[in-house]
């Protein structure tokens, strides 16, 4: 915890992670607030899942290329166009009553224009700290960030059942445009300019660490969506468990992080952290008890940050810093594709099969996010003893004839 407290006191430091973490708060609000307010207006999980899958997609399309419009444009120009539109999608979702195909629209539009908040401050963070201190401060964000999954699902779930969906759906607009101005208006957004790239959309898809850490993420991130789908069609939404659950998945995480985030990062470490995950998700195919899937969740929780932390560290560590964003954007994407996936597969098989089948679907993708880095384990870089600063941009420097 010592190495954690330094980090706080590096300046910047913790302002910048109470802003971005604010600013990303309506991420664990969002998807929570869309499914229960879209299954109560047409009574469908299924069509919940579409909706919650066309924002996700909307949101994978958009990664790469708004991360990559910060080295165009500067960071703030992008945050706050994608910021006002981002807005003003959630507000027509609130209020509009509207048919599942158009909800999907709105959502599109609305994942389309999703603020890049997280390329934006993992590109910053490596000109806050020393090489040293990058790997834990990676992981002090990845559990920081544990905080909205811990308390985005209860406020919501408490909102929702006790006033209504549409205020649950409000209040998250209302976080985004506070939080994202705070990021904004940061003094480290402006400080950091980030070089425009010279390579073609998509090329830095070929360093191995950035495509093994999108699929992996794409896989983890959509066992967690089909995890949320399922906590909530278990218990419903007329009452606080969903939340509680999901808030205990997540502390799981936080804990994980805090924990392990100061482990050197090996070739097996990726491996490991998601192996944890699967072993919990596939022990809620033992019981729906309520207890039985806190513990569970629990244990499948202490792997995700620490996960996230090592796809987080192994990009850094491989990719030029003009390339760093994009290269985030394209994780963000795997990982929202996955929550596409996940949120979809999860509602038609819990309407087809119930609650267990979300929970199959989670378990198994785990499963996967765990053999593909045991498997290509060769495309994980040994960051043991390595600094981790982003590789320079190099150019030819001009000489003076004399």
């Amino acid at each position: 915890m010592s190495s954690y407290a330094s980090l706080l006191k590096t300046p910047g430091v913790a302002r910048i992670i109470a802003a971005q973490l604010t600013a990303r708060f309506p991420s664990g609000m969002l998807s929570l607030a869309y499914l229960l307010h879209i299954e109560r207006i047409h009574d469908s999980y299924g069509a919940a899942g579409l909706v919650l899958a066309a924002t996700s997609i909307g949101q994978a399309i958009a990664g790469p290329l708004t991360s990559r419009w910060m080295g165009r444009w500067t960071m703030r120009k992008v945050l706050v166009l994608t910021m006002v539109v981002c807005t003003l999608s959630i507000f027509c979702m609130a209020f509009i009553v509207m048919p599942v195909w158009l909800y999907m629209v709105v959502g599109f539009i609305g994942g389309l224009s999703t603020p890049p908040i997280q390329p934006a401050v993992r590109t910053i963070y490596p000109k806050l700290v020393n090489s040293k201190q990058l790997t834990p401060l990676f992981s002090l964000d990845a559990s920081a960030q544990e905080i909205i999954w811990v308390a985005g699902p209860v406020i919501t779930t408490f909102v929702a059942v006790q006033i209504s969906t549409t205020l649950a759906i409000v209040l998250a607009g209302f976080l985004m445009v506070g939080g994202g101005l705070w990021f904004i208006l940061s003094p480290e957004v402006g400080r950091v300019r980030i070089p425009r790239s010279k390579r073609r959309l998509g090329v830095v898809l070929k360093k191995p660490a950035v495509l093994l850490s999108t699929i992996t993420g794409f896989l983890l991130i959509g066992a967690c969506s089909a995890v949320e789908a399922s906590v909530v069609a278990t218990f419903g939404d007329h009452g606080a468990e969903s939340g509680i659950i999901l808030a205990v998945f997540a502390f799981g995480s936080l804990a994980g992080g805090l924990a392990l985030g100061h482990l050197p990062v090996g070739p097996w470490a990726m491996a490991r952290r998601m192996f944890a995950v699967f072993t919990g998700m596939a022990l809620t195919l033992a019981s729906l008890d309520f207890w039985w899937l806190a513990i569970a969740l629990f244990i499948a929780g202490i792997g995700i940050a620490p996960a996230l932390a090592v796809m987080f560290a192994i990009v850094s560590a491989t990719v030029k810093f003009s390339d760093t964003a994009e290269a985030y954007g394209w994780v963000g994407t795997g990982q929202l594709i996955g929550a596409a996936m996940g949120s979809a597969l999860a509602g038609f098989l819990i309407d087809a099969n119930g609650a267990i089948g979300g929970f199959a679907i989670a378990a198994s993708l785990a499963f996967v996010g765990f053999l593909i880095p045991l498997l290509l384990r060769s495309w994980h870089p040994d960051l043991r003893g390595r600094e981790l600063t982003s590789l320079p941009d190099t150019a030819p420097i001009p000489i003076q004839p004399s």
